[in-house]
């Protein structure tokens, strides 16, 4: 009886045993998952009211500020971008895709290429002739993509219409430029 009575109390101690690694398990399953989840990237909300004070901005910056293209700019998988200045600072902008804002500042590159950044969230929005697109540099990935603005829209059909001869396209093909005035060229056909 003694024998029984011993057997079933360590059976009774591995069940508990066996039920307490289970309860562990489970639980760092349930911290892995949380742990999980705020690794993804953080969602960034409206700046902070110190993010919107007034910056002095440098020619150079406002210069590039100056070609921004503002209003509602559809995306690529019906992302709309929604591209504000800054009322509180001359040059910069409010960046809004869905419930993300960035306040963007102007970057002086070498392309000729606008470029407008958001130090604290890593958000980089670059505009060219026929199209845009906003990245995230510490995400490394694009966050929306082929934004046109209804002008460069335009820029854009007319591209298609007249594409610009490749480099190993037909010389031949390609229109001829001339950069001698008119008058020139005339009074040279009459001689």
């Amino acid at each position: 009886m003694l024998k029984q009575a011993l057997m079933g109390l360590l059976l009774l101690a591995a069940v508990a045993a066996q039920a307490q690694t289970q309860v562990a398990k489970v639980d760092t399953k349930a911290r892995a998952k949380v742990v999980r989840h705020s690794a993804k990237a953080p969602v960034h909300t409206a700046p902070a009211a110190e993010e919107l004070a007034p910056v002095a901005l440098s020619p150079e910056q406002m210069a590039v500020a100056s070609k921004v293209l503002v209003g509602k700019i559809p995306c690529e998988l019906s992302v709309n971008i929604t591209m504000t200045p800054d009322v509180r600072s001359a040059g910069r902008f409010l960046l809004e895709m869905g419930h993300d804002k960035y306040v963007m500042t102007p970057v002086v590159t070498t392309t000729g290429a606008v470029r407008l950044e958001d130090a604290a969230s890593g958000a980089v929005w670059i505009q060219v002739a026929n199209k845009s697109m906003l990245m995230n540099q510490k995400l490394g990935k694009r966050l929306a993509d082929a934004c046109t603005h209804p002008e460069q829209l335009l820029v854009a059909q007319a591209m298609e219409r007249s594409p610009v001869p490749g480099l190993l396209d037909d010389p031949k093909a390609a229109p001829v430029v001339t950069t001698a005035p008119v008058r020139k060229v005339v009074a040279a056909a009459t001689k």
